[in-house]
């Protein structure tokens, strides 16, 4: 039983090998932008596949069109340990070199220390170059004169002209008569409110006054007689 469990798990182990192998023999290395005679400027992105079944690391280098010394630069991060199926390889300053021509080289190497090598030529570099203007496609004009329009008639309408009235003059407003002054009622002591009132308890008065110096005659008769009766009396009285 043991024995039958250890060839299944080799049998599986090799198939998966194979199978990673078979995944990278297609992808051993290829830079799929930018393409050749491209015209690059800034960071440029190199996008392609960096892979070995036996993978040890792979170089991007650039160098300029024509290279007779066969001299290259190393692209800012190389080299790269990690393999790449499809995807980002590195990213290309191009603002540090002159305008110009160059060639990408990638190098993938395995862990013998051979190498498989791909190219990537006539790249332009045109940082100092201005972007290119979209020129305006061409109006077409129309062949043959141009028809002018009739001039439009004027149709004058003649409108009367009606006088305007002569405007009646305005009545001047009469002055405002001053107003009387406005008597002012004399208040009189005793609650006396008019001249009849006045003259009703002016008799009244009068009348108070001269029963009252009657009644004082009539008081003084009275108490004369009496004293005169009283002394009488008295002299009778002293002469018996």
């Amino acid at each position: 039983m043991r024995r039958t469990a250890a060839g299944f798990a080799l049998a599986a182990l090799l198939l998966v090998l194979s199978t990673f192998q078979g995944s990278f023999a297609g992808a051993a290395g290829a830079i799929t932008s930018p393409r050749d005679r491209a015209s690059v400027r800034g960071q440029v992105p190199i996008e392609g596949a960096a892979a070995d079944p036996s993978f040890q690391k792979y170089e991007i280098h650039y160098g300029p069109e024509p290279n007779p010394g066969d001299q290259w630069t190393p692209l800012q991060g190389s080299p790269f340990t990690v393999p790449v199926v499809q995807g980002r390889l590195g990213l290309w300053d191009t603002t540090i070199i002159p305008d110009g021509t160059y060639s990408l080289r990638l190098r993938t190497v395995r862990l013998d220390g051979n190498y498989d090598e791909f190219f990537v030529r006539g790249i332009q570099v045109v940082n100092a170059r201005p972007t290119d203007t979209p020129v305006p496609a061409a109006t077409r004009t129309p062949s043959g004169p141009t028809r002018t329009p009739a001039p439009t008639a004027t149709i004058l309408v003649a409108v009367p002209t009606v006088a305007s009235p002569t405007p009646l003059p305005t009545e001047t407003p009469q002055p405002t008569g001053t107003p009387e002054p406005t008597s002012v009622p004399v208040k009189l002591p005793f609650g006396i409110t008019g001249i009849g009132d006045a003259a009703i308890k002016g008799a009244q008065i009068v009348a108070a006054v001269f029963a009252g110096i009657g009644l004082l005659f009539a008081l003084r008769a009275l108490l004369t007689a009496l004293f005169r009766r009283l002394t009488g009396r008295d002299r009778d009285e002293l002469g018996a």
